[in-house]
């Protein structure tokens, strides 16, 4: 009976049901032992994920091991992990070696309209293609050709392209008002289409500029966040030209 009137202290809500300084002292002491249980229970939640993870998370090389046992346990117990290191290193050489007739690596002058359709139509899919559109004379245009072969230098495996508005047979206005433009495409479809950049960028701008622009909009990949084992291959094929 005495049980079902005692109060509860399953958690302590910040208010004391004793005023005098007993009261207020077994309150605190029990705030005190709620907030160490909690700890305790985030400790052990936190204990709990680190294991979870340390199961789930193994790395390429033991995932790259584990499908060689399955297909041959005998070859694999001769494989050390340099081995495995080696073989992906190879077979991201094979893969690069591959897609070398995809870099560019310059700023393709487009001197016709047909030349502006086919760069684009007759493209790889996977290839993005970045068209400056331009005239001279033209405040900003000639920083964005100039910071562009920077950037193209930097991104072999984008296509960087230039075009005069009135080679692509733009309207007097679009040549006047909408230049400097970037058209960016993939798989022979416009994914970006910003005119007049000196909106966004002034008329003096460099290659980083124009480069963190083009990431800020999803146009380009980082080539900071390229893993280490492709940048390395590709140094090393650049090298062998």
């Amino acid at each position: 009976m005495l049980d079902s009137i005692e109060p509860s202290f399953s958690e302590w809500d910040g208010t004391s049901s004793n005023t005098g300084p007993k009261g207020v002292i077994k309150d605190w002491q029990r705030y005190k032992q709620l907030q160490a249980e909690k700890r305790e229970e985030q400790e052990k939640e936190r204990l709990q994920l680190i294991k979870k993870l340390s199961l789930t998370c193994r790395s390429s090389l033991d995932e790259e091991k584990e499908k060689i046992m399955q297909s041959d346990p005998d070859l694999a117990e001769l494989l050390t992990d340099e081995f495995l290191l080696e073989y992906q290193k190879q077979r991201m050489k094979e893969m690069l070696t591959r897609t070398e007739k995809l870099r560019f690596g310059r700023v393709i002058n487009l001197e016709t309209a047909d030349q502006f359709l086919e760069a684009i139509d007759n493209e790889d899919k996977s290839v993005t293609i970045v068209v400056h559109i331009y005239e001279p004379n033209v405040p900003g245009c000639e920083a964005m050709n100039g910071s562009l072969i920077s950037v193209a230098e930097d991104y072999p495996f984008v296509k960087f392209c230039k075009i005069l508005g009135s080679v692509a047979g733009l309207s007097k206005h679009f040549k006047k008002e909408g230049v400097p433009a970037l058209l960016i495409y993939k798989a022979a479809q416009v994914i970006g289409n910003f005119v007049h950049v000196t909106d966004y960028l002034g008329v003096d701008f460099y290659a980083s500029d124009v480069e963190a622009f083009l990431i800020e909009q999803g146009m380009l990949i980082d080539k900071n966040c390229i893993p280490i084992i492709t940048s390395h291959n590709e140094h090393a094929l650049s090298d062998s030209e």
